[in-house]
């Protein structure tokens, strides 16, 4: 059976009540990422454009809509760290999203501690089970089809350290769910998070094959 479609060019709008871009491309995990600038001031935010690019190096970035203070701090001192969400800490993650000013500190106003990492100077979230420290490869100011740029920045960053709680490693094996990860949806205040009973495993068609 064959479904109408419904489609839109993004440039003449969606012409929906909410754009769907963020529900499409979903769910997706959070860049929780911590910062300092240069003068020493700790920033925490989360960014909900965010991925894994790069296995050898470990390659993570995330994008920022506009320069925010995380891009600024990064830009200075070429270091970031990314601190897994958990359902946990969601309220604390959400609380750490407010636009405040620059020198004001989002470990505080979370209600989180701040562990200093090993590696580079912004502080790991302490209460969060995975942390990844990272030295900025590249800082890239996105454009459009036709070359014009955006006020959008990709942050891309190699993870010189990673530190993950020894309670999800289950004979040597990670265990995704068990650390119980939040993911953004589309809309204004959509998260979902993933338990074991939605595992499903695939082996890909070359393994089959050996």
């Amino acid at each position: 059976m064959t479904h109408k479609r419904y489609s839109y060019q993004p440039r003449a709008g969606h012409g929906l009540p909410h754009d769907p871009l963020n529900a499409i491309v979903g769910p997706r995990p959070i860049g929780w990422i911590s910062s300092i600038s240069a003068s020493g001031h700790r920033n925490l935010a989360p960014y909900s454009f965010f991925n894994c690019f790069n296995y050898h190096p470990p390659i993570i970035g995330f994008a920022s809509s506009g320069w925010k203070d995380s891009v600024q701090n990064i830009s200075e001192t070429k270091e970031f760290v990314w601190n897994l969400a958990t359902r946990s800490l969601a309220e604390a993650m959400n609380e750490s999203s407010a636009s405040v000013p620059a020198d004001q500190d989002e470990f505080a106003i979370a209600g989180l501690t701040p562990l200093p990492a090993s590696q580079v100077k912004p502080s790991l979230v302490a209460e969060s089970p995975v942390n990844f420290e990272c030295k900025l490869t590249q800082l890239i100011q996105l454009q459009g089809a036709q070359g014009q740029p955006i006020d959008s920045w990709l942050v891309l960053g190699e993870a010189v350290a990673i530190h993950i709680d020894e309670t999800l490693l289950e004979n040597g094996i990670y265990q995704t769910a068990k650390a119980e990860p939040i993911l953004r949806a589309g809309g204004p205040s959509a998260y979902y998070s993933i338990t074991e009973a939605q595992r499903f495993d695939l082996v890909r068609p070359d393994a089959r094959r050996a």
